[in-house]
């Protein structure tokens, strides 16, 4: 079964350019150095997976209904790496996803994730509400999973891995594929689940300067050049990551991503 994979962001929490920024990358006229926030789109013979949904995550959207209709191969799950605002706080526009389906949309997150979609979001939960209908609220059912054990989506086993943020976060494996944001370590318990990727999507902030929830790109090659996939994609990208100038910097099969790249798995 071929399945694709379309960075729908690659930006960290500030996007880029950056509000009030006149550095190389924000001034830049490159494409592939404006950049929204992180979100991910998995598409499968049975339906699309997003994951995470960021302020942009509408027009996101729309960019791929544009060429490959969403109302012909609908989004059919959610599942949320961790809470922090550049990765939830689109969720409002699940309401438009549930007006294609016609139902409520599934949502696969952590327990403290699930916590704050239905304390900041209370009013998706109203039950005053359940009446109306699809797409006038976002309607969601909440599945919990835990880190380590598996579940399905449309087919598609699904692997949860824990990772450390400032926060617990949660990456992704599926198949051959392992989708890794927000990386400030790796836990030792984790590297199990890494075994046999292929092809391997990392966060990376920053070149050099040390960040205390996030890697540099220096220690994003050091777990690139562990894992050893064929591919490695750097996403959830800062500002100080200059496409050109950081793409002559790395190694063969490691690449930037940039908003709208797709591939094949």
């Amino acid at each position: 079964m071929t399945r694709k994979f379309t960075f729908l962001g690659t930006a960290t929490s500030s996007g880029v350019p950056v509000l009030g920024c006149d550095c190389p990358t924000c001034t830049s006229s490159d494409p592939r150095d404006r950049r929204q926030r992180s979100a991910a789109l998995i598409t499968l013979a049975a339906g699309r997976i997003l994951i995470d949904t960021p302020p942009e995550i509408r027009y996101q959207l729309l960019q791929v209904h544009a060429t490959d209709s969403l109302r012909e191969l609908p989004i059919r799950a959610v599942l949320y790496t961790h809470h922090h605002a550049d990765h939830i706080f689109g969720f409002d526009d699940i309401r438009g996803l549930c007006r294609i389906i016609k139902d409520a949309l599934p949502v696969y997150c952590r327990e403290d994730t699930a916590q704050f979609i239905r304390h900041t979001f209370a009013y998706a939960f109203d039950e005053r509400l359940a009446a109306w209908p699809p797409g006038l609220v976002p309607r969601v059912s909440i599945h919990c999973f835990t880190d380590g054990e598996p579940f399905t989506i449309l087919g598609q086993t699904i692997v949860p891995i824990a990772l450390e943020h400032n926060m617990p976060v949660t990456g992704f494996r599926l198949g051959e594929l392992a989708y890794l944001t927000d990386v400030g370590s790796i836990p030792d318990e984790s590297w199990q689940y890494l075994e046999g990727v292929r092809i391997l999507i990392l966060s990376c902030l920053r070149p050099e300067k040390p960040h205390p929830g996030h890697i540099t790109l220096q220690e994003a090659l050091a777990i690139i050049e562990r894992i050893k996939p064929q591919r490695a994609y750097l996403t959830h990208l800062g500002h100080e990551m200059k496409h050109a100038r950081i793409s002559q910097q790395l190694p063969a099969g490691v690449m930037l991503a940039f908003d709208g790249l797709s591939f094949e798995f």
